[in-house]
């Protein structure tokens, strides 16, 4: 979670697209824990950044 809030703190509404380059960059460098941290991480700041419920409610 504390990448997603650097992010998000850093780069506002563009913090999504900025984790999905980091993501390509591991990509590309062969890095497939980065790769895949970065996707997490691309994924928790576009579900923090969106108004609507997801899931079911307890």
């Amino acid at each position: 979670m504390s990448d997603a809030a650097a992010l998000i703190h850093r780069f506002g509404t563009y913090a999504a697209d900025e984790a999905a380059r980091r993501a390509d960059r591991s990509r590309t460098v062969g890095n497939v824990i980065h790769f895949c941290r970065w996707r997490q991480v691309e994924r928790l700041v576009r579900v923090l950044a969106t108004d609507q419920r997801l899931g079911t409610l307890h």
